[in-house]
């Protein structure tokens, strides 16, 4: 396979501080009804799109949300149908906007970053919490 196999995406690790507790982190979870999982939002990228703009598009149509881009977090790589596929993460805060579902994605979930670790489908998901609690995003404590 060439490089150009690749499935490119890219997405975010959605954080919040909690409403009614400013020193609580939340994370967003999105669940897809295709797949019965759990995981971060993240897509394909469009032609002629950069990953930053696919993530924070990603974000905003699978949660609502408009989203402040932070630091990168690891790519994930792995084979998906077949295909190699490399996905580009950035933690980002969470700003406006109000969630509604669709046939991709029906639900999501603000949780603290343990039950967030606990929720997520794929093992590889948890790595991008922790990589985020490295990051340790501002006005929030220290968390487990």
């Amino acid at each position: 396979m060439t490089p150009g196999d690749t499935v490119q995406a890219a997405g975010c690790v959605l954080w919040r501080t909690a409403p009614g507790r400013p020193r609580v982190l939340e994370l967003c979870l999105v669940h897809r009804p295709k797949y019965d999982d759990w995981s971060h939002p993240k897509g394909k990228l469009k032609r002629g799109e950069d990953h930053l703009t696919a993530a924070l598009r990603e974000v905003a149509e699978e949660t609502g949300y408009a989203a402040r881009p932070g630091v990168e977090l690891p790519t994930l790589r792995y084979p998906a149908n077949g295909r190699p596929k490399e996905v580009r993460y950035w933690a980002a805060a969470a700003l406006t906007g109000a969630f509604a579902p669709s046939d991709e994605v029906d639900r999501i979930l603000w949780l603290e970053p343990a039950a967030a670790r606990a929720r997520l489908t794929q093992p590889r998901d948890r790595d991008l919490v922790d990589a985020l609690l490295a990051t340790r995003p501002p006005g929030t404590a220290p968390c487990p």
